[in-house]
């Protein structure tokens, strides 16, 4: 066994069935490789990437053969191997991610065998709470102290003492009093359990506002979190731990007393730190993404009555999405790291890397092994450019090659990211792909006609074709049609420039020119010089199979655009899962088939064959035949078997028998299946997914550090859209209107100031 395909399900529950078993239902499911050399913890953080959680977060169980009523958990690297020995002869496994419970759940649902049997925690009230200490501290009650009233901003430097000074702004209403008092529960007794250090400190936060006190952290660190009442004398206390050999920490000291006269949540407002509304922040924006500063301001300002300048919630938003997606700069340095590690993990994959002088970012190529190998042995020699910008603060632009398979599906080649869309980088491009295609087979490449390709195309590419996208064509005509009422018939002129971009024969391609030429002889005119050889289906020299625009990859990327900015490597490793899943995804699904065609081939083939019934065939020559309609009498097409050709043009056009060609095969008994183009077999979209991505660990992927080298810098920053406002200058030879008065009818001077009496 080289690898073993891993479904990956989370989300979902397990129900029981009569006999024991267990089944899983719901959720979703995602696919990556596994093989002897994987790692637990790279095959750990593969799967908390995936499914965005903590590593610590979660756990990974599976069945063993033939057994579904118990479930075995991964948590080491024996454990994997012990996995892969189980289900060696099987293609693929499923695993289930089972997400922790939150930082409120206790010791006794989750039972460690490094402490002792934990305490069921009470039921808290909002008043007053005096409970037995577990170290008694002899204390003198001092009168209650006010509470600080300023944003602080010190910060919690682990082992520092700090004190948390509050927003201005208090929560007072009710439904803001009700929000806060869910956070009350936050600390719900000795011997509760967090995943993290860092649950603990945003359940102190969050505890202390519900409580209405400010607490004062002694000890604040990776294995240890102490912290007591910010007012002197009070003998609030709490220690928490790290167990030991995890990551989870436990509550091992609480004293619940305040003698300070805080700590009722009724005879003070809430208020929050820094610290808290910025943890706001950061919850807000995982779950929203996209949302505004501006909306996460009026949020808070709605949820808990805190008053944030827009500034502020944008420079937390910023810190906050660096925390969540890593750094930016940092991101650019991890490309050099990246480019050895896809050819590692993928042999046969192509990764180049330019940066400029000042060790920019340039542009970044990268076409993976398992798609170049798809295009080359199962896809139509066709393929569609195209350029995207990238949601990001520096400039970077994705350029994007892909394919279609048989099945009328999206299949990405390759891709790239650059500082700028221009000439340069398009020929760029183009070489990285031709080092990558070493194939001498003509294609046919759809794209803008104004990104600068034509002539790179030409070079780099011999013997192949460029096919203008008509979406950029009819966008160019709109821009450049002048005259009164255009916008009127601008529509009507498209939609006859469609027709004649797919009309099959060039006698339809003159009707439908004709037909623009009714309304506008100017549109009439550009489109004739416009390089109808380019972009017309009957004028064409290439294989172009009737696709007639280059967008065709949007829907792959459409993801980009929908998110927020993300580090450079997050989009290339984003990019790379959603090209894992499907490929995967399509390699199962064509193992079901049993057709010699693809589905949707096959399903227009049956339909084709029913249409047939309405048409005569009649020998002409040897192996050319005439069909006739007898539905109309002027609808005569002439088909040559051998050639794969009928007068209608769309045997040629496609590489699919037309109905006329359908007709004539099934009257003299061939096999119509022969004559279809092998591009649309079943046996071709196998080989097209044949080969899998896969997974580039990342446990050794560098940090940037003081002593770090710098390899890449980010690109430049990306400009504001739209020109500065500029201060109106009026021109020295531009004289002003003189003044008139409306009382004396005199100039200079207006009604206010005439010193003319009436």
């Amino acid at each position: 066994m080289s690898t073993l395909i891993v479904i990956c399900q989370s989300g979902g529950k397990f129900s029981s069935a009569s006999d024991g078993s267990l089944s899983y239902v719901g959720g979703d499911a995602h696919a990556i490789s596994v093989s002897r050399e994987t790692k637990f913890d790279e095959l750990r953080l593969e799967i908390a990437e995936m499914w965005k959680v903590g590593t610590d977060s979660m756990t990974i169980k599976y069945f063993l053969p033939n057994n579904k009523r118990t479930l075995i958990t991964i948590s080491s690297d024996k454990d994997v191997q012990s996995f892969l020995d189980f289900h060696g002869n099987s293609g693929t496994v499923d695993v289930f991610v089972i997400k922790n419970e939150s930082s409120t759940a206790l010791a006794a649902d989750t039972p460690s065998t490094t402490d002792a049997t934990p305490v069921p925690p009470r039921k808290r009230s909002t008043r007053k709470r005096v409970v037995q200490q577990e170290y008694p501290l002899n204390v003198t009650p001092v009168a209650q102290a006010p509470a600080p009233a300023f944003l602080s901003s010190a910060s919690e430097n682990p082992g520092q003492f700090n004190s948390l000074a509050t927003v201005p702004t208090e929560i007072q209403s009710d439904g803001q009093m009700k929000r806060v008092k869910l956070w009350e529960n936050c600390i719900t007794g000795l011997h509760q359990q967090f995943n993290n250090v860092c649950e603990v400190r945003d359940a102190l936060r969050k505890y202390s506002i519900a409580q209405g006190f400010t607490v004062k952290f002694k000890k604040n660190d990776s294995m240890r979190v102490s912290a007591k009442c910010s007012v002197d004398g009070c003998p609030w206390r709490i220690f928490a731990s790290r167990l030991s050999t995890t990551h989870l920490f436990r509550i091992k000291r609480l004293n619940e007393i305040h003698t300070c006269g805080n700590g009722t949540s009724t005879d003070s407002h809430p208020r929050a730190s820094k610290k808290v509304v910025e943890g706001i922040v950061k919850e807000k924006l995982r779950d929203s993404p996209n949302v505004k500063p501006k909306e996460i301001a009026n949020q808070i300002q709605q949820e808990f009555g805190i008053e944030l300048r827009y500034s502020q919630v944008r420079r937390w938003m910023e810190a906050a999405t660096e925390e969540i997606q890593g750094s930016y700069k940092e991101a650019y340095n991890q490309l050099p790291w990246l480019r050895e590690k896809i050819v590692e993990t993928n042999p046969g994959s192509v990764v180049s890397l330019n940066t400029r002088e000042d060790q920019s970012f340039h542009r970044l190529f990268i076409a993976f092994h398992a798609s170049l190998h798809g295009f080359q042995s199962g896809c139509r020699p066709l393929l569609f450019l195209d350029t995207m910008s990238l949601q990001s603060k520096y400039q970077s632009e994705l350029l994007t090659a892909a394919a279609v398979d048989g099945n009328y599906g999206i299949f990405p080649v390759a891709f790239g990211v650059v500082d700028v869309v221009n000439d340069d980088n398009w020929h760029w491009f183009l070489v990285q792909l031709k080092s990558a295609l070493p194939t001498f087979q003509a294609i046919t490449f759809v794209a803008d006609r104004q990104m600068g390709l034509k002539q790179s195309i030409s070079v780099i590419f011999e013997n192949s074709y460029h096919a203008y996208c008509l979406r950029y064509l009819s966008e160019e005509l709109k821009r450049d049609l002048k005259g009164p009422c255009i916008h009127e018939i601008i529509g009507a002129i498209i939609g006859h420039l469609y027709d004649a971009a797919y009309a099959p024969t060039r006698d339809a391609f003159g009707k439908c020119i004709e037909s623009i030429r009714s309304i506008s002889p100017e549109a009439y005119d550009w489109i004739w010089q416009s390089d109808p050889g380019n972009w017309a289906n009957s004028y064409f020299l290439g294989a172009r199979y009737n696709h007639i625009t280059s967008g065709i990859a949007e829907p792959f990327y459409s993801w980009l655009a929908e998110l927020t900015a993300l580090p450079i490597i997050k989009i290339i490793e984003t990019i790379r899962h959603k090209l894992m899943e499907l490929i995967y995804t399509r390699k199962v699904e064509s193992d079901q088939w049993v057709t010699r065609l693809t589905p949707s081939l096959e399903d227009k083939l049956q339909k084709e064959i029913l249409n047939t019934q309405s048409l005569q065939v009649t020998v002409s020559d040897g192996n050319t035949f005439k069909v006739h309609d007898i539905r109309s009498a002027f609808n005569d097409n002439d088909v040559e078997i051998d050639a794969w050709v009928c007068s209608c043009g769309e045997w040629q056009l496609t590489g699919f028998p037309c109905l006329h060609a359908v007709a004539v095969l099934l009257h003299i008994h061939r096999d119509v299946y022969d004559y279809c183009s092998k591009y649309y077999t079943t046996e071709a979209f196998r080989l097209t997914y044949s080969e899998s991505i896969k997974p580039v660990p990342t446990v050794d992927k560098p940090v940037l550090g003081e002593s770090s080298e710098v390899l890449v810098n980010p690109a430049p920053l990306r400009c504001v859209s739209g020109s500065p406002k500029k201060r109106r200058i009026r021109s020295s030879r531009v004289v002003k209107r003189p003044l008139h008065c409306s009382r004396c009818k005199g100039e200079g001077h207006n009604k206010v100031s005439c010193n003319v009496v009436s």
